[in-house]
């Protein structure tokens, strides 16, 4: 059993997956940190133009994913004894979700990975491979279902 748990999420079915395996992994005294990575897109430039176009706001950005996170951290509240939310700025998700867990001590990161393949994973990357090869902790990678 875990006491410091943490769930990076994305927004997406695909991601909150990960939150069916907190009342199997927890201890009773375990706090559980949602988190969402957040970060504007890359500005885009038409080829006819020279100018990038602004692609959105990050305070806007952020205000959703900690709405988002609120709610999930809601539906956990009965499995542990404390679920703390974060929102965090970070180009490398990868690398922004390893340094959270080793800035936070936890003991655990679980996630769903979004099982892409092939070209889809080359242009992506694979933020799962790269968590599992940089995190400070155990880390349970759970295939979508």
């Amino acid at each position: 059993m875990y006491k410091n748990i943490l769930v990076p999420l994305d927004g997406s079915p695909l991601a909150e997956q990960a939150l069916r395996q907190i009342e199997h992994l927890s201890a009773p005294e375990a706090v559980v940190n949602l988190i969402q990575v957040v970060r504007l897109p890359m500005p885009v430039v038409a080829p006819e133009m020279s100018v990038p176009i602004s692609t959105g706001n990050l305070e806007e950005v952020a205000r959703e994913a900690n709405a988002y996170l609120s709610t999930k951290a809601t539906g956990l509240a009965q499995l542990a004894a404390s679920v703390k939310t974060d929102v965090v700025e970070g180009d490398d998700i990868a690398l922004t979700i390893t340094n959270y867990a080793a800035k936070h001590h936890c003991d655990v990161i679980v996630m769903c990975t979004h099982g892409r393949g092939g070209l889809s994973r080359l242009v992506f990357g694979s933020v799962a491979e790269d968590v599992v090869r940089h995190a400070p902790c155990p880390v349970m990678i759970m295939r979508p279902s």
